[in-house]
C-alpha cells in the first residue's frame, strides 16, 4: 500500500495511525478530522475538564516527541467515499485517494427536536461542547439533565460538586438499565438521590420552554431566546437555566451512503474490523463489529474499544484480510460519579442472573457478577478496583 487514509482524528483514528506505524507500514499516511483540534481525550470532558480542574493541554493524546509522519487534514469533513476511485471526498471539494481506508468517524450526540438555537441548551461530545458548558456552569443556576445515562450522570455529579441545583430526567423506569441491567442500574443511579440531586424516572420530555418562543416552539420573529423550563408530558414544568441533553449518540456514517460499505447501526464489520469493501476497515464508535461470542454485531462506544481494537483492524488491512481474526476482549468502561469509581466489563444483556460477591449495595461499595447458565459474562464494580480487575481478567481469559 502506498497511501492509507484514516478518516477520523479522535482516539480511534489516532490509535489506527499508531498501529500502522507499529506494524511496519512506512507509506503515506493521511489523517482526516472534521474538528480543528488535534486528538484529545474525551472522558474528562464531563468530569475534570468541566469542573475546571483539568486544562486543555492535559487532554492531549499525543506525546511531545511523537511523530507519526502523517499528513493531518483537520477541519475537513468527509462527505463521501468513491469506491471506484478509492477516494475520500471532503466538504471543501478536495479528494484523498488511498489504497487503504480506515473509517473512524465516531458518533455525534443526539439532540432534542425543537431545541436548536435555544440558548442554554447543550450536548456534550466535543471539546467545543465542553468549553461552552463549562462557562455556563461556572455562572451557576438551575441545571436539568435530560437522560440518566453515563454522560448525563457525570454532568450532574460535576454540577453538584460545583454547587448547582441539579435535576436528572430519565424516560426509562430505571436509569442505566440498558448497560447494567435494571437491578444494578437502580443501585448505581441511586447515587443521585444520595447526594440530593433530584431524579425523575419514567418521565418523557414534551418540549423546552424559553423566552422568545411561541407555544408551538417556533418563534414568529426568529428570536430563539433562552431556555427557562423543561416541560414534561405529565404537565409538570421544571425551571431551568441550563439544560444538558444526554440521550445517546448516533454513528457518523451518513457520508458513506451509496459507497458500497454495508451500514447498519454504524459500519457493519467482521470480528477484525473488515467491512464489505476490500481495503476498508472501521474502528471506534462508528464500527459495528461482529461478536462471535454473541453471534451478533455489537457497536461499542467505549474508550478501551477505540484504543485496543485498531490493532486487529490494521493487521487485517495490511494483510489484505489474510489473517485469522481473534476474539475481541469483552468491552470495558468506567465512570466517576459523586466520588465513586464505577467499572464495568462484559455484556449485561447476556446474563440471566446477577449476584453481589462483595460489599454492600446500599453503601455503593459493591462487586457484582453477571452470569448466564452459571458462567460469568459481566462484572460491575463500585469502589472495588482490585477485585474488579481480577474478575475482568477472568472474563478476558474465558473469552479468548
Amino acid at each position: 500500500m502506498r497511501t492509507v487514509a484514516v478518516v477520523g482524528a479522535s482516539l480511534a483514528g489516532l490509535s489506527a495511525a499508531r498501529s500502522l506505524r507499529k506494524q511496519g507500514y512506512d507509506g503515506r499516511l493521511v489523517v482526516i478530522g472534521d474538528e480543528l483540534h488535534r486528538p484529545y481525550d474525551r472522558p474528562p470532558l464531563s468530569k475534570e475538564f468541566l469542573a475546571g480542574t483539568l486544562g486543555e493541554a492535559d487532554l492531549s493524546l499525543e506525546t511531545d516527541d511523537e511523530d507519526l509522519r502523517a499528513e493531518w487534514l483537520l477541519g475537513a469533513r468527509a462527505t463521501g467515499l468513491d469506491r471506484t476511485e478509492r477516494a475520500v471526498r471532503l466538504a471543501d471539494g478536495r479528494e484523498v485517494r488511498a489504497d487503504g481506508i480506515v473509517i473512524a468517524t465516531g458518533a455525534a450526540a443526539r439532540t432534542l427536536p425543537g431545541s436548536e438555537g435555544l440558548a442554554g441548551v447543550h450536548t456534550l461530545r466535543t471539546l467545543d461542547d465542553a468549553r461552552a458548558l463549562r462557562d455556563e456552569l461556572a455562572r451557576g443556576g438551575r441545571l436539568v439533565v435530560i437522560g440518566g445515562g453515563f454522560i448525563g450522570a457525570e454532568v450532574a455529579s460535576t454540577a453538584y460538586a460545583l454547587g448547582l441545583d441539579a435535576t436528572v430526567v430519565e424516560a426509562a423506569p430505571t436509569p442505566l438499565a440498558g448497560p447494567l441491567g435494571a437491578r444494578m442500574g437502580g443501585i448505581v443511579s441511586a447515587l443521585h438521590v444520595d447526594h440530593g440531586v433530584r431524579l425523575l424516572c419514567g418521565m418523557e420530555v414534551k418540549r423546552l420552554s424559553g423566552d422568545g418562543r411561541s407555544e408551538m416552539g417556533v418563534p414568529p420573529d426568529g428570536v430563539r431566546g433562552r431556555v427557562d423550563a423543561v416541560l414534561l408530558e405529565d404537565g409538570r414544568s421544571i425551571p431551568a437555566d441550563i439544560v444538558v441533553v444526554g440521550v445517546g449518540a448516533r454513528p457518523c456514517v451518513e457520508w458513506l451512503e451509496g459507497s458500497g460499505v454495508d451500514l447498519g447501526n454504524g459500519v457493519k464489520c467482521g470480528p477484525d474490523g473488515r467491512t464489505s469493501l476490500a481495503g476498508v476497515v472501521a474502528v471506534g464508535d462508528c464500527a459495528n463489529w461482529y461478536d462471535p461470542r454473541a453471534g451478533a454485531h455489537r457497536r461499542v462506544e467505549h474508550w478501551t474499544g477505540a484504543r485496543e481494537r485498531p490493532d486487529a483492524a490494521i493487521a487485517t488491512l495490511l494483510a489484505g484480510g489474510a489473517v485469522e481474526p481473534g476474539v475481541p476482549r469483552p468491552p470495558y468502561f468506567w465512570s466517576d460519579q459523586y466520588g465513586v469509581k464505577i467499572q464495568f466489563a462484559g455484556h449485561a444483556a447476556a446474563a440471566d442472573s446477577v449476584t453481589i460477591e462483595a460489599g454492600v449495595a446500599d453503601d455503593r461499595d459493591v462487586l457484582a457478577v453477571y452470569r448466564r447458565a452459571g458462567v460469568p459474562v459481566a462484572v460491575l464494580g463500585m469502589n472495588q478496583p482490585r477485585l474488579f480487575t481480577r474478575w475482568r481478567k477472568q472474563l478476558a481469559a474465558a473469552s479468548s
